[in-house]
């Protein structure tokens, strides 16, 4: 099995890179990508994880973008993860997700619902780990009581147009796109069936979009076959991955519940080994 999304403690998973590599193993997955939100910070330990379990591992990051209003998550696969340029551009990310946050704090407290801010970040003006995000606000909810799960958090108070949503601040698709192709990796729109925006896609894919994700958990068999027709249709790869999170609020994926056929990857292999003879490698 190929499972090319995972997400880990690093960002809004609920376990460590190790746990979820030792997951990975044990239903038979042979090559892993962890992809956390907008940080690599958990990939060195993934890649220890995965070469004690004997796993082939791939560095992926899932990068958020903005278009019209709308988060587009798109992956990176095969990247620098260590580039100046790609942790330059991912702390401005966190910039911002510490600046969203504060502002739904505020807005829940305008409503009467009081959360500590300075616990949520660490106590540091930062967050713990590095990583903040609408999951964590939704736990810390669930902790006070406020809700009975994080799904009705996001429902009551985080969802777009809910009581205390704050719109993101991010650039567009075609710039992640560009950083990941500057930092070495190959670029795939991740979940598109839950994005259902197809008719972004072709624009994507003239700006240099690699793949889409086309095996995902949460497609249908319907679904699938779509993506798989467009995939090919527009020229591109696919790839494909649980999303695995270890939070039931995230659904019920675990690692390999979807997987990306052996000649899929390979194919992926084969456009980012075009880039890099293309002269299109990693840049510091």
């Amino acid at each position: 099995m190929i499972d090319l999304h995972v997400h880990t403690t690093a960002s809004d998973g609920r376990s460590s890179p190790e746990q979820v590599v030792e997951a990975a193993r044990k239903v038979g997955v042979r090559t892993l990508a962890v992809a956390d939100h907008d940080t690599v910070s958990g990939l060195d330990r993934a890649a220890a994880a995965c070469a004690r379990a004997g796993i082939a591992w791939v560095p992926g990051v899932e990068i958020t973008a903005i278009r019209d209003g709308s988060d587009v998550h798109v992956l990176g696969y095969f990247v620098d993860h260590r580039s100046d340029a790609l942790g330059a551009f991912l702390e401005a990310q966190a910039i911002d997700r510490v600046r969203r946050v504060r502002e739904m704090v505020e807005k829940l407290g305008r409503l009467g619902v009081f959360v500590d801010l300075d616990a949520l970040l660490g106590g540091a003006g930062r967050p713990a780990g590095g990583w903040v995000g609408r999951p964590m606000l939704a736990r810390a909810l669930v902790r006070q009581r406020v809700v009975r799960s994080t799904h009705e958090a996001f429902e009551r108070y985080l969802a777009e147009g809910a009581a205390a949503w704050v719109p993101r601040r991010a650039p567009s698709p075609a710039e992640v796109v560009a950083i990941i192709h500057r930092v070495g990796g190959i670029a795939s729109l991740a979940h598109p069936g839950l994005l259902g925006r197809d008719e972004w896609i072709a624009p994507m894919a003239a700006a240099g979009l690699d793949a889409i994700e086309v095996y995902y958990a949460d497609h249908s068999a319907q679904l699938t076959t779509h993506y798989r027709v467009l995939a090919e249709r527009l020229g591109l790869g696919m790839s494909g991955g649980s999303d695995y999170h270890g939070d039931p609020g995230y659904g019920s994926a675990r690692p390999g519940s979807a997987s990306l056929p052996d000649e899929a990857f390979r194919d992926l292999e084969r456009r980012l080994d075009r880039r890099r003879r293309a002269g299109e490698g990693p840049r510091p």
